[in-house]
């Protein structure tokens, strides 16, 4: 895949293309469908499938206090498009020189200008330019004007009549309902980051753990104990993985994320790694001491080799991954 990050990127040959815009954060199945859609016109029409997407939030600049938390970074979202077939991305830095740009400064600049567009695919509420004045009914009038078509895409439903969004997903995640996103998303929901030291108090207990940087790319589900895969490189291996302050003990940062990778002995130090939550355990506790977490711990690793198809431990084994 082709990527741009700026009008300035595209070569003035780029194009014909068919264009799709839009935030994509996650790229739920709904942006999938459109994607689709987008694929097979530009397939039969010999066009260039192009996404335009922003690296953050518009709210975000406009007003970051309803902003909501990104469901993936850019990186990933980048990622996510390449692997969904799409030719070309233009990912546009959303400051306020974009901000600011009319509805028709938009479609000159970006659609017609830049990407030469033939035929541009928005769904029913696509708006667009300064203020989100630009309409649907607008743009298939400028697309008469500059000569490229306009295509409505539906949503996609589920439950009733409630379309799959990332509202809805993040709803799900932040609640810890993680078993139920694979539905609306297409994958299960995931996040990534570097581990970093720890304290070391998993190993202690005979469960050591790979501690994330807080610097984490996705959107990490409410705290307790889930079922999990941790992604190392091309290798998946089963995980129990906590998140939150662990209240037994004093001290622990907020928001803590530790993956214990089941049966294995790693050393994971420096390494970027993925976890896919698979299903919630439990909640966060307050133990009375070490031993009753540790306890809990021993139930907690049953239960999640249970969910993912993990043999039970041998009698007298012990778990010897790396901190």
């Amino acid at each position: 895949m082709q990527l741009f990050r700026g009008t300035s990127q595209v070569p003035s040959d780029f194009g014909p293309s068919a264009v799709t815009i839009g935030k994509f954060d996650g790229l739920h199945n709904g942006h999938r469908a459109v994607l689709s859609q987008l694929l097979s016109i530009a397939d039969a029409r010999s066009l260039v499938s192009t996404v335009v997407s922003f690296d953050r939030h518009p709210l975000a600049l406009l007003h970051p206090e309803l902003c909501p938390p990104a469901l993936v970074s850019t990186a990933q979202k980048t990622e996510r498009l390449a692997e969904a077939g799409v030719a070309a991305t233009l990912m546009l830095e959303f400051n306020r020189e974009l901000s600011e740009l009319s509805a028709e400064q938009f479609v000159r600049s970006i659609l017609v200008d830049a990407l030469h567009a033939s035929c541009v695919l928005v769904g029913r509420d696509f708006r667009f330019g300064a203020g989100g004045l630009g309409t649907v009914p607008l743009l298939s009038e400028l697309g008469a004007e500059f000569g490229f078509e306009v295509v409505i895409v539906e949503d996609v439903a589920r439950d009733g009549d409630r379309r799959v969004s990332s509202t809805w997903i993040r709803e799900l995640i932040s609640t810890g309902r993680v078993s139920e996103v694979p539905q609306l998303l297409g994958a299960r929901p995931s996040i990534r980051s570097v581990v970093i030291q720890g304290e070391q108090r998993g190993r202690t207990l005979g469960y050591p753990t790979a501690n994330l940087s807080p610097q984490i790319e996705g959107l990490i589900p409410a705290n307790g104990v889930y079922a999990a895969w941790l992604l190392v490189g091309e290798t998946r291996y089963p995980a129990a993985v906590s998140i939150g302050n662990n209240p037994t003990f004093e001290g622990v940062p907020d928001r803590q994320v530790e993956a214990h990778a089941i049966d294995q002995n790693l050393d994971l130090y420096g390494q970027t790694v993925s976890i896919e939550f698979v299903e919630f355990v439990r909640g966060m506790t307050k133990f009375p001491n070490a031993d009753a977490l540790a306890t809990q711990m021993g139930a907690d690793e049953a239960r999640i080799r249970e969910i993912l198809g993990v043999a039970p431990r041998s009698a007298g084994s012990a778990s010897s991954e790396p901190q």
